[in-house]
């Protein structure tokens, strides 16, 4: 097997996608060293199996373009010196880089220039998360810079996977050539965890527990759902809502859970939970709402927080967006209008009216994603990496076989 090295400007465990590659890889049999960025409290430097921890002295703080911009500068120039400096001594046969941004795809310039082949893992479309997280225009000179960015990264990588067919779409029309792009969904890690470890059957009272979890931002619309709530709690005077995570607009959702007057009706915890104590409270709820608010960039994405609920058995309340109605045909969840709180409300008011209503969503959401699921995911992703390490020429055969033999580990 390989040596790799695998590059993201985030924490680590933290990111899921990030972690389930990461122990795909490892699984297989391949050495991989992780260069990333440091959360406070952890240390610079780990080691266990046949994986290597390196983290660059960098927290990531959720603040405005300038310093988002800085931060992406300061990780590149390290990442890069980093790689090519553990390129000399380990011989890379791959580099996977992890957006976002793009373009720290070239922090794998000097494997790159000395043999090794380059995987870019689009998890975002930049220009649309540019347009819609920092305003700006569509025509604006710095949303024109990160669409080039953007394709000159992609032609700097040997290949690329991305989370959506909606994704691949998009970077081929700006130019990518598309036999370059594969699509891995970001489905639940099954190898970490097994979802039957976490079922909570349980009867149905006059309680009615909705949660949301992961990051706290304006972006996931739970000021919606905190509005919903207050909506009904006449009708329903169990309904309750916990909120797990952490993000820059908890502050605002507490204040605004005081100025309704539903102290008694919405949690949060503190800070991000980790996933062993997550993913229980997750399995005690009755649905899970998944409120994003649809625009330009969430049209083309899904949301792990959605194939958590999957894996976990639990009914789905979301927004209707073009990526996910592509995925998942009607009967799988109960979808409403983006940001409009009398539809939320009407779809928590029916699965709270209609418990074998809860038992259809949930089944047939489980006979959509079956293909989705991430032992499958896996064997596409293994299979992207076995022709990568093999280089050009290599019979299609012996990286198929390759792959299908790592994937089953």
């Amino acid at each position: 097997m390989a040596n790799i090295c695998v590059i993201r400007e985030w924490y680590f465990p933290d990111d899921t996608r990030v972690s389930r590659e990461v122990e795909a890889l490892v699984r297989a049999g391949h050495e991989v060293d992780l260069i990333c960025a440091t959360r406070p409290g952890q240390p610079r430097f780990e080691q266990s199996g046949g994986l290597r921890i390196f983290r660059i002295p960098i927290t990531r703080r959720r603040s405005g373009l300038a310093r988002y911009l800085a931060e992406n500068v300061l990780f590149q120039l390290a990442a890069t010196a980093l790689a090519g400096l553990l390129h000399l001594r380990r011989r890379y046969a791959l580099v996977q880089v992890h957006s976002l941004p793009d373009w720290l795809a070239f922090a794998a310039i000097v494997p790159r220039l000395l043999g090794a082949r380059v995987l870019l893992d689009l998890h975002e479309c930049m220009p649309e998360y540019l347009t819609t997280r920092y305003k700006r225009p569509e025509r604006a000179w710095s949303v024109r810079l990160m669409s080039f960015l953007e394709q000159a990264s992609i032609r700097f990588a040997s290949a690329v996977i991305t989370c959506t067919d909606q994704m691949r779409e998009r970077f081929v029309e700006r130019g990518a050539p598309a036999e370059k792009i594969s699509v891995v969904l970001n489905s639940f890690d099954e190898d970490r965890f097994d979802p039957a470890r976490y079922a909570s059957p349980r009867s149905r009272g006059e309680d009615f527990t909705l949660v949301c979890h992961g990051t706290v931002d304006e972006n996931f619309g739970i000021d919606i759902v905190i509005r919903a709530v207050a909506s009904l709690r006449d009708e329903i005077p169990g309904l309750r809502l916990r909120v797990y995570g952490e993000g820059t607009q908890r502050l605002a959702l507490e204040e605004l859970t005081a100025a309704l007057g539903l102290g008694d009706r919405v949690w949060f915890s503190r800070g991000f939970l980790p996933v062993e104590e997550l993913l229980p409270a997750i399995a005690a709820a009755d649905a899970g709402v998944v409120a994003v608010r649809r625009d330009a960039f969430r049209d083309l994405t899904h949301c792990n927080k959605m194939y958590d609920l999957i894996a976990l058995r639990k009914p789905v309340i979301i927004s209707r967006t073009r990526a996910v109605e592509a995925y998942f045909a009607d009967g799988c969840f109960r979808m409403f209008e983006s940001e409009n709180v009398a539809d939320l409300a009407q779809a928590i008011r029916e699965l709270y009216a209609d418990p074998d209503l809860c038992t259809r969503l949930v089944a047939r959401a489980s006979e959509v994603s079956e293909p989705y699921r991430w032992p499958y995911q896996k064997k596409g992703y293994l299979a992207v990496v076995a022709r990568l390490v093999a280089g050009p020429g290599a019979p299609d055969r012996r990286y198929a076989l390759a792959a299908e033999r790592a994937a089953d580990r």
